[in-house]
């Protein structure tokens, strides 16, 4: 009867104790950040205009920086820059290395299934970017998709995705920088990168020796969204919101102005 009494007793304490836990283990993503004082946004700091890790001054630059600072600001909260990777970004989410990811991010369902994607803040697609000596000879996909040509492409992202998709005679070369493969190419390392046609403009604008191949006529038609943990709902509503108004009060636009001449 002892025993009897010693379980019933440990049960009732559980079940008060329960609701608390589940409780605790439940809080919305959003309060957390409240109370924390800070959001943590992972970037990766490689993808102009969105995000760039300055080497001059060790500070992120770019369209979605700034987009995260004006998110802190909103929320009332710090923003501290957590650095990550293309093959590494939906995983830093799960892992919760971060709160949100912020740096030109497609938006696809593969991802949706793991993590969820706020609202599109722009629409984008994939373009080829070349030497401006070449833009006689790559005027097509089929055209860059022969043996003999080099393509890079760096890993992880929706840009390594579509080439390996799509390429099956020309050379796929990993470049593991994003940024550096402009370079390349212009060194004859490679011959064709294939990024989002807002990368291949700003880069070809500011490179006379490389070109952007039809930026208005892109092989796919995408649009970025910001990157958050899958069941953080509300978060989820208020970061849609939160973009909505910054598209209504022009906030956007000036953004688009500043980082590529729109």
């Amino acid at each position: 009867m002892k025993i009897c009494k010693y379980i019933l007793i440990s049960l009732a304490a559980l079940c008060i104790a329960l609701p608390n836990t589940v409780l605790a283990a439940e809080k919305p993503l959003i309060d957390s950040i409240l109370e924390r004082g800070h959001i943590l946004v992972g970037t990766t700091g490689d993808y102009k205009p969105f995000s760039y890790l300055n080497p001059e001054t060790g500070e992120y630059e770019g369209h979605d920086i700034d987009a995260a600072k004006n998110l802190g600001e909103s929320l009332g909260v710090e923003v501290r820059f957590v650095k990550t990777t293309w093959k590494t970004l939906v995983q830093g989410v799960l892992e919760g290395k971060y709160d949100i990811a912020m740096c030109g991010i497609t938006r696809t369902l593969s991802r949706q299934k793991q993590v969820a994607l706020t609202d599109p803040y722009i629409k984008v697609g994939k373009s080829p970017l070349i030497r401006t000596a070449d833009k006689d000879r790559f005027k097509s996909l089929d055209d860059i998709d022969q043996p003999g040509v080099k393509i890079g492409v760096n890993p992880g992202g929706t840009n390594e995705k579509f080439v390996r998709a799509n390429i099956k005679r020309a050379e796929i070369v990993v470049v593991s920088n994003n940024i550096e493969i402009p370079d390349k190419i212009a060194a004859k390392e490679v011959d064709v990168m294939i990024t989002d046609n807002v990368e291949a403009m700003i880069v070809s604008a500011k490179r006379p020796e490389l070109y952007a191949v039809s930026p208005q006529n892109t092989f796919t038609k995408d649009d970025f969204g910001y990157m958050i943990p899958r069941d953080a709902q509300p978060f989820l509503n208020w970061l849609n919101l939160w973009i909505h108004q910054m598209k209504e009060k022009g906030v956007l636009q000036d953004l688009r102005g500043k980082w590529m001449g729109e």
